[in-house]
C-alpha cells in the first residue's frame, strides 16, 4: 500500500480536453458534507444578470465577458454519455502575454484549447501558438506557460458554479489567482463563483491561495446530487419494486426499482436503483451491453411518482441532464418492443474437432492467421474467455500465469455420453418451457443437476491429471468458464458463467467436480436469459475451461479499462482503475464497502494519478496500490489495449477500451506481482459515441 498525504477529497475527472463536464457517481456515502447554499445563514452575494454578451442569432466563436445564462449556455460543451445532470462547461483561456486578457471558447465547437488559441491567439495580432504536443506540455505544465488553461462548470444539482483546471496542470497558486480573478471579474456569477481543486496535487496548491478566491471540495460540490445517469437509454416496460436479493425472477420487459444494488440481475427493459453504483458495477455492465436504461436515485424507493406507478406499463427515459417516467399502455409497450428487440447476435457453433488439451499460448496460430482471424478460429473450440487469455500469452510485456485450456469437445462429449443432449432437445421442445417461467427455471435447474452428477469421461479426465501432474504438480487450480457465448461481436457474458477450484490433492477439491459444475453453468437461468435476449441459438453454446493455478490469497484485485470511460471522445486517455485490497470483489462490493478507484494518465508527463474514491479497507492515509505497483499496471495495460488495437480499436466515431481484470499476489515470495487473468472488449465496443 502507498501512503497518500492529508486528508484529500474525492475528485472527479476534470475534461480538459474533452469538450465537456462529467463526474462519477458522487458523495455516494450514507453521510456528506451540506452543499454551499444550502444553508439558510448563507452569506453568498446575490447573482445579478448583466446585458447579454452575445447577440441573439449571432453565431460566435468565443466570449470575453459572460453576461447572462444566454451566452453560457450557447457556448457551454454538449454533455458526454457520463455528464452528471445539469452539469456544462465552457473552457476558458488566459492569456498572460496579453495582459491577461480573458476568452470564453465556444466549447462544442473547439474540443480544446489548442484549436480555439492556434485559430484565434496567434498572428498577426498575438505571438505563434505552437502546434499540439508543444502546446500540451508547455501550456500544462511549464512555469513560463503563456496561458492559463480552465473551464467553468454549472453544477445544476447543487446550484454551484465551479472553476476548474485540468487535474494534471502543473499551475502555481499565483497562476491560479490570477485566472479565478480573471473568469470571476468577467462573469455575471462570479461574486458567487467556487474554485474546485480536482487533484490531490492541485489541492496542495490551493492551501496557499488568498482568501478571496473561494474554494469547494468535491464532497461539498457533489452533496446537492440526488440523480446519477449511468447507461443513457430510453425503454419501456412493466414498473416493479423488487428487493435486491429476488432479482432472479424479473423479466425483460420489467423496468425495476431497487433499493440497493444487487450483485446480479436477469434481462430487464431498466434499473432504477436508491443506491448509487459504480461505473464498473456488474449491473451496470450488463446494462451497457444490453443497452437498457441505468440510473440511480435517491429516495427512489419511496419515490411519490414511481410508487404511483407500480404495476404500471411505463416509458423511462435517462438522460445525462434528467429523467423522465410516463405511463404508457400495454399496446404501445408491445409496439415499443418489437421496434426496438435488440438485432440477434450470431454466435458461431461450437467446434468439437479439436479434441487435445492445448497450452495457453498455441490456442492463437498468429504465424499464419492474423490476430482477428486466430480470434475468429479460437473462439469456437476454446471460447472467448481462454482464446482472449491466449492473446495476453503473445505479449511480452503482460505477466500471466501459465495455463492450458480444455477444448469444448470435452463439454461435448460428456453432454452425449451420458444422454444430456438429448435431456436438452427434450426441453426446449415442450411448450411450457417458453411459455411458463417457473418451468423453465425447473428444467434448466434438472440439466444442470444432470450435468453435475453424470459420470465424466474416464479418459478425459485422466488426460487432465496428468497435464497437471506434469506442468502443475502440487499446485491448486482454477477452472474458469469459457464459452464460445462471450467475448463476442458485442456479447460479453459478463457474470453469467463461474468458475471453480479443483485440487488433486484435496480431497474436498476434486478437479472432476470442479470441471462438472463449470460445464453445468452454461445453462444456469441468467445465463440462459441472456443469451435467449440476444436470440442466440442455445444449442450451439458449449463450455471449455480455462485452467491455470489458483490465487487464494491474493494482495490485491481489481478491473481495470483500457480507455477513459468519462471521455468516449478519447481525447484525453487515461486508464481507470478499480482495485481493492485482498480478494474483495471490486465490481460486487459488500454493503458499505468502498474500493480505490482513479484515473492513471499514463501516457502525461509525470503520469498523474487522479483518485476519484479510496478504499475504505485500507488505513486512511493510504492507497491499496503504491506508485510502483500502479506503474506496472501501467504498462501492462498499454501493452494490452496496443494488441488488441487492430481487431477493436481504430473505427472513427466508435469508443474502444479493453476491459481487464488483473491482481498482485505475493505468495510465489518474489514480492507482490502483477497477473493479468482477462482481457476483454469493453461493453460498447462497436457503438458511435
Amino acid at each position: 500500500m502507498h501512503s497518500r498525504p492529508g486528508t484529500v477529497p474525492l475528485v472527479r475527472p476534470w475534461l480538459a480536453l474533452a469538450g465537456g463536464a462529467l463526474a462519477l457517481s458522487m458523495c455516494a456515502l450514507p453521510a456528506c458534507p451540506s452543499a454551499p447554499g444550502d444553508d439558510d445563514d448563507s452569506t453568498d452575494p446575490p447573482i445579478v444578470e448583466w446585458d447579454c454578451v452575445i447577440p441573439e442569432g449571432e453565431d460566435a466563436d468565443f466570449a470575453q465577458q459572460l453576461g447572462c445564462r444566454a451566452d453560457f449556455d450557447f457556448l457551454a460543451s454538449v454533455p458526454l454519455d457520463a455528464s452528471i445532470p445539469g452539469a456544462r462547461s465552457v473552457k476558458t483561456v488566459m492569456d498572460r502575454l496579453d495582459d491577461n486578457s480573458q476568452y470564453f471558447q465556444n466549447s462544442s465547437r473547439y474540443l480544446i484549447h489548442w484549436e480555439f488559441a492556434i485559430e484565434h491567439l496567434g498572428p498577426p495580432e498575438l505571438p505563434p501558438v505552437p502546434q499540439l504536443g508543444q502546446f500540451n506540455q508547455t501550456e500544462y505544465f511549464s512555469p513560463d506557460r503563456r496561458f492559463v488553461l480552465g473551464a467553468i462548470t454549472y453544477y445544476e444539482g447543487p446550484d454551484v458554479w465551479a472553476w476548474e483546471l485540468s487535474p494534471y496542470d502543473t499551475a502555481n497558486a499565483e497562476m491560479i489567482t490570477a485566472g479565478y480573478r480573471s473568469v470571476r471579474d468577467n462573469t455575471w456569477f462570479g461574486p458567487q463563483m467556487y474554485f474546485h481543486p480536482t487533484s490531490e496535487s492541485l489541492n496542495a496548491v490551493a492551501e496557499d491561495l488568498p482568501e478571496d478566491v473561494r474554494i469547494i471540495s468535491t464532497d461539498e460540490l457533489f452533496a446537492g446530487i440526488d440523480y446519477q445517469p449511468l447507461n443513457l437509454s430510453t425503454s419501456m416496460g412493466q414498473l416493479s419494486f423488487v428487493d435486491a436479493d429476488a432479482t432472479d425472477d424479473v423479466t425483460f420487459r420489467e423496468i425495476v426499482v431497487l433499493e440497493a444494488v444487487p450483485n446480479d440481475i436477469s434481462v430487464v427493459a431498466g434499473i432504477i436503483t436508491q443506491e448509487f453504483q459504480t461505473p464498473l458495477s456488474h449491473i451496470n455492465v450488463l446494462s451497457q451491453n444490453r443497452g437498457t436504461p441505468n440510473m440511480g436515485l435517491r429516495g427512489a424507493w419511496e419515490h411519490e411518482q414511481l410508487r404511483a406507478l407500480d404495476g404500471k406499463w411505463v416509458e423511462l427515459v435517462v438522460d445525462a441532464f434528467e429523467w423522465s417516467v410516463r405511463e404508457v399502455t400495454e399496446e404501445e409497450a408491445n409496439t415499443w418492443w418489437e421496434a426496438n428487440r435488440p438485432d440477434p447476435i450470431d454466435v458461431a457453433p461450437m467446434n468439437t474437432d479439436i479434441t487435445e488439451l492445448t497450452d495457453i499460448e498455441d490456442i492463437l496460430d498468429l504465424d499464419n492467421l492474423s490476430l482477428a482471424d486466430a480470434l475468429s478460429a479460437g473462439v469456437p473450440a476454446f471460447g472467448g474467455k481462454a482464446t482472449h487469455f491466449s492473446g495476453l500469452a503473445h505479449i511480452p510485456e503482460v505477466p500471466n500465469p501459465p495455463a492450458f485450456a480444455v477444448p469444448v469437445s470435452f463439454f461435448h462429449r460428456h453432454m452425449e455420453e451420458n444422454g444430456l443432449w438429448t435431456q436438452f432437445d427434450t426441453m426446449v421442445a415442450d411448450p411450457q418451457f417458453t411459455n411458463d417461467r417457473t418451468f423453465q427455471r425447473e428444467q434448466l435447474a434438472a440439466l444442470r443437476t444432470a450435468i453435475e452428477t453424470a459420470p465424466i469421461n474416464q479418459d478425459d479426465l485422466a488426460l487432465v491429471l496428468a497435464k497437471l501432474a506434469s506442468d502443475f504438480p502440487n499446485t491448486r487450480m482454477r477452472f474458469r468458464s469459457s464459452t464460445n457465448a462471450e467475448d463476442v461481436n458485442g456479447f460479453t457474458g459478463a457474470g453469467l458463467y463461474t468458475s471453480k477450484t479443483g485440487d488433486p490433492n484435496d480431497p474436498e477439491k476434486p478437479v472432476d467436480v470442479a470441471m462438472r459444475k463449470v460445464w453445468a453453468s452454461v445453462y444456469r437461468d441468467r445465463a440462459w436469459d441472456e443469451r435467449d435476449y440476444y436470440s442466440i441459438v442455445q444449442r450451439n453454446i458449449g463450455m471449455a475451461l480455462l485452467v491455470h493455478r489458483s490465487f487464494p490469497d491474493e494482495d490485491a484485485n481489481g478491473v481495470a479499462i483500457t480507455a477513459n470511460i468519462f471521455d468516449p471522445a478519447g481525447l484525453e486517455p487515461a486508464f481507470y482503475v478499480n482495485v481493492q485490497e485482498g480478494e474483495a470483489s471490486v465490481v460486487l462490493p459488500e454493503p458499505g464497502v468502498t474500493t480505490d478507484q482513479f484515473l492513471y494518465y499514463y501516457t502525461q508527463p509525470g503520469q498523474p494519478i487522479v483518485y476519484l474514491f479510496h478504499s475504505n479497507q485500507v488505513a486512511e492515509d493510504e492507497t491499496v496500490l503504491t506508485i510502483s505497483e500502479a506503474n506496472t499496471l501501467g504498462q501492462g495495460l498499454e501493452a494490452v489495449h496496443n494488441f488488441f488495437f487492430p481487431v477493436y480499436g481504430g473505427v472513427p466515431g466508435q469508443f474502444y477500451g479493453m476491459d481487464v481484470e488483473f491482481k498482485f499476489d505475493s505468495s510465489a515470495g518474489n514480492g507482490s506481482e502483477l497477473y493479468i487473468k482477462q482481457a476483454r472488449p469493453y461493453p460498447g465496443w462497436g457503438t458511435a459515441r
